[in-house]
């Protein structure tokens, strides 16, 4: 049997690595402000994966799929904000958290389509 990729371990390790490459920001007030929006998002994602895994209905688990892939899409938005109003030292970092929100986009969007 193949190993199943645990998506639960995978959104918390990305809400990880969004808070650890937050810290390298200087401390402006936008940066302070994406920063937050950004963390709040990631880890919403995580956190409701594992509400989705929980759920009381099929009803109540694509509302909480269909909720990780909105904070999916708004990690990649204020992670963009972050790479495009900073230096390019961030842009590497940054690209590699957008690549991976738009995976986890995509991976919620499947879940969808099978949910149906």
């Amino acid at each position: 049997m193949p190993k199943q990729y645990d998506l639960e371990e995978r959104t918390f390790q990305f809400a990880k690595n969004v808070s650890l490459y937050i810290k390298e920001f200087s401390r402006t007030i936008s940066n302070i402000e994406y920063g937050k929006q950004v963390v709040r998002a990631s880890g919403s994602v995580g956190a409701n994966y594992i509400e989705a895994n929980e759920a009381l209905s099929k009803k109540d688990f694509i509302m909480r799929i269909k909720i990780c892939r909105k904070e999916a899409k708004e990690s990649a938005y204020w992670l963009r904000l972050l790479v495009e109003t900073n230096g390019e030292k961030y842009t590497e970092g940054g690209s590699k958290l957008s690549k991976e929100a738009t995976e986890l986009k995509k991976i919620f969007s499947s879940i969808l389509e099978k949910s149906k």
